[in-house]
């Protein structure tokens, strides 16, 4: 992790465990979509022109209990706070969907989301619910480079000429555990299935608990569909 940013840990989750987390999952795709609660955000497939498919739920863990204590309280935030070097916080709570037709994401550093305003680093914990391949655009990432603290501007993609990105494909139950200067991206997704991915963002406890913080200042630029203004635009940066 020190060295490369990032760290690979397969089969984290056994069999069993990975088919709780892939129900939880479905289970979260099929709630009604309520003013308030979980946020889920949808975007243009590249495959059928028109048609809008999830991209992603936020903010889930207060509605979702079993979620909720396995974040909170379970080995990704112990593992998480030994990497990091004490207790941590949970930040953000998210899963990439990455329909068939899902666009990709271009290459950046979390960091660059603004994230100093609330902790000065994080760590992601991306918990493998889909086989992630090349083919449906599996995390790519550049390892090293997060020695360099930020390489560009906040909330605008790096340019991804020189950056060396490495394809890193898992399988259900494989863990990365990231650090927020490393830089990734991921390509689109042009299978027939989905590749559902978790992530989960913690800072130390040392620089205190962030999450409603970060929630609110997000709602207030870049809200779930469900709770936008039809007269507005809104645009996701990075």
């Amino acid at each position: 992790m020190a060295r490369d940013g990032y760290l690979v840990v397969r089969s984290f989750f056994g069999a069993s465990q990975t088919s709780d987390l892939r129900r939880w999952t479905a289970e979260l795709e099929a709630m009604p979509e309520e003013r308030g609660r979980h946020w889920v955000y949808y975007e243009d497939s590249l495959i059928e022109p028109g048609r809008r498919v999830i991209q992603r739920t936020e903010n889930f863990c207060p509605f979702h209990a079993e979620f909720d204590t396995l974040i909170r309280f379970g080995a990704i935030p112990r593992w998480t706070g030994a990497l990091m070097g004490g207790p941590v916080v949970l930040f953000k709570d998210k899963i990439n969907f990455k329909m068939s037709g899902g666009p990709g994401f271009k290459a950046h550093q979390d960091q660059q989301a603004g994230w100093s305003r609330y902790a000065p680093i994080f760590v992601t914990a991306m918990v493998t619910l889909d086989a992630a391949t090349l083919e449906n655009g599996c995390l790519e990432i550049v390892p090293g480079r997060h020695r360099q603290g930020l390489l560009g501007e906040e909330w605008k993609s790096l340019e991804e000429t020189g950056l060396a990105l490495r394809p890193v494909p898992t399988a259900p139950g494989d863990v990365i555990f990231f650090d927020s200067f490393a830089p990734h991206a991921s390509k689109p997704n042009f299978t027939d299935r989905p590749r559902r991915i978790l992530y989960l963002t913690y800072n130390l406890a040392s620089s205190g608990d962030h999450r409603d913080r970060y929630y609110a200042d997000k709602h207030a630029a870049f809200p779930p569909d469900i709770e936008r203004d039809a007269n507005k635009t809104y645009v996701f940066r990075v």
